[in-house]
């Protein structure tokens, strides 16, 4: 029989899903505490106050879950390839920023985040950037720094805005992903053909890279 904490800890987990899914589709602001515990199957409204404290916990609950999946995945390919020296262009970087932006979880935090990180940075950066508290983003900070190493004749002024541009970009190329993948009632002749991630990596390797 299931502990009660177990039970706790499996309906903090639902609401966390359920709210994520809701973010992604409506923002933050289009959703309310009652819909995300309606979502999450909890017949007390309470349930979110109760796990969490308050809705603006909840983000950060859902930015922190979200970003430690990536950050562990990125770190994780890194090591690999630093160990085996595979990081020899900058499309090389490009491909596993991306590939590390689609951990392997469960939905939603598979089909979802980037879609939510995306909304939640065009209308509140600074939360997001607060709930980080500076951690769940060496990976990409890492990868930022093999790009420069690669490219060390631009400089540094026009290497920083390259790099917000990618940032910009890579954000949009796969919130557009998850977004097209969620309409079921259609096929998706783009996103569906494996070749497009490629496509887009090769794009955004070139964002960095015109003429050098």
């Amino acid at each position: 029989m299931a502990s009660d904490k177990t039970l706790r800890g499996d309906a903090a987990e639902t609401i966390k899903e359920a709210a994520l899914r809701l973010f992604a589709e409506r923002g933050i602001d289009g959703v309310t505490v009652r819909q995300i515990a309606e979502a999450a199957g909890q017949k007390n409204h309470a349930a979110v106050g109760y796990h969490f404290g308050s809705k603006h916990d909840l983000v950060r609950a859902v930015i922190v879950h979200g970003a430690r999946l990536i950050d562990d995945l990125r770190c994780a390919m890194l090591d690999e390839a630093e160990v085996d020296d595979t990081l020899r262009t900058v499309t090389d970087v490009v491909r596993l920023l991306i590939l590390s932006s689609l951990p392997p979880a469960s939905p939603p935090w598979s089909d979802c985040y980037n879609r939510f990180v995306v909304m939640l940075q065009l209308a509140n950066r600074a939360l997001f950037m607060d709930a980080l508290e500076g951690r769940w983003n060496a990976g990409y900070l890492r990868c930022l720094d093999h790009i420069r190493r690669l490219m060390p004749n631009v400089p540094a002024a026009v290497m920083n805005q390259r790099l917000l541009f990618l940032g910009a970009a890579l954000g949009g190329v796969l919130a557009s992903r998850e977004r097209e993948l969620a309409d079921r009632s259609r096929s998706h002749p783009t996103w569906g053909d494996p070749e497009t991630l490629d496509h887009a990596i090769r794009a955004l390797s070139a964002m960095l890279t015109p003429g050098r």
